[in-house]
């Protein structure tokens, strides 16, 4: 049997009316999910979803209304403290003093944490997230892929079981995202459990096991990644052409075909079409060169959950 490492049960958030709003926000809403130990999770959803403020009631910057966290075997109501212990926010912000050497910053975290002197591992985590050899240089000097990897080290001092990556990648090129995904993948590889938010869907769907999508507050689809995948109805299939010329002529009821110069695309139904049926179509009035295949991703699933 899997083991939970974090859950949440019916939790709601309500941002009360203040002075320039008369309406109350309902930012969560009787939000119900578990993240087992060990997996990379995806929390997905558009600006405004509620996935910062759920972050934030996990880091206790956000008290919620309402429902029950649990992290790591305890209770968010009960057990505050140990709940900060086992987990570390990466946020999305870089945060960092930049006048403090990596070793420095990270001396100075597991102090705040309250971790002795004989169990710090700031050499250990700086080797870990590739920061070793600038262990000693000025934050400021840093690219900006050190220190998105330099606060994924912050969040790492006191050891937590439990990860939240907070749009790691944001702003970040195509060779340090890599990097910053191998990182995150080696720890994962060690038993750190990876809660991960990304506006790039294409990440979320090499990265992540499982993935949760909130909108407006409310779960709208939790799954397995390839589970997902299977719920996408609607199929590509892209052919090369000698020549377009008869495209008129190309028609079959509830499928829609489209053209460039030298292809014809048609999108259809999956459910209600099968695939020899829309060829037949197209060779009868198109010498086909090529055919290629677009069964959809992520991004697909997630317009159709979030009405977008």
């Amino acid at each position: 049997m899997d083991k939970i490492a974090l859950s949440a049960e019916n939790l709601t958030k309500i941002y009360s009316k203040n002075n320039t709003s008369n309406k109350s926000v309902l930012a969560l809403n009787k939000l119900n999910l578990e993240v087992k130990q060990g997996e990379i999770f995806g929390l997905l959803g558009p600006n405004g979803a509620g996935k910062t403020t759920f972050i934030n009631i996990l880091g206790g910057i956000v008290m919620k209304t309402s429902g029950k966290v649990h992290v790591w075997g305890f209770d968010l109501d009960k057990n505050a403290r140990q709940v900060r212990a086992s987990i570390g926010i990466v946020p999305q912000e870089v945060n960092l003093d930049a006048f403090f050497s990596p070793k420095k910053l990270l001396e100075l975290q597991a102090g705040l944490y309250g971790v002795k002197n004989s169990e710090r591992i700031t050499n250990l985590i700086l080797k870990m997230v590739s920061l070793d050899k600038q262990a000693n240089s000025y934050a400021r000097s840093l690219s900006g892929g050190m220190k998105r990897r330099l606060l994924i080290a912050k969040a790492m001092v006191h050891q937590p079981p439990i990860l939240v990556l907070d749009e790691p990648t944001a702003g970040v090129d195509v060779e340090l995202r890599k990097n910053l995904w191998n990182n995150v993948e080696e720890l994962n590889q060690i038993g750190v459990t990876i809660i991960l938010t990304t506006h790039n869907l294409y990440e979320a769907q090499d990265m992540c096991n499982r993935i949760a999508i909130i909108n407006k507050g409310n779960l709208v689809a939790l799954d397995t990644t390839v589970k997902l995948l299977e719920r996408i109805e609607t199929k590509k299939i892209k052919f090369k052409v000698e020549d377009v010329g008869n495209f008129e002529k190309i028609k079959l009821n509830g499928v829609k075909f489209s053209k460039d110069d030298t292809q014809i695309t048609a999108t259809y139904d999956k459910n209600k079409f099968k695939f020899d049926q829309i060829i037949n179509v197209v060779k009868n009035h198109a010498e086909i060169i090529d055919i290629s295949t677009d069964e959809g991703d992520l991004e697909d699933i997630f317009l159709q959950v979030t009405n977008r």
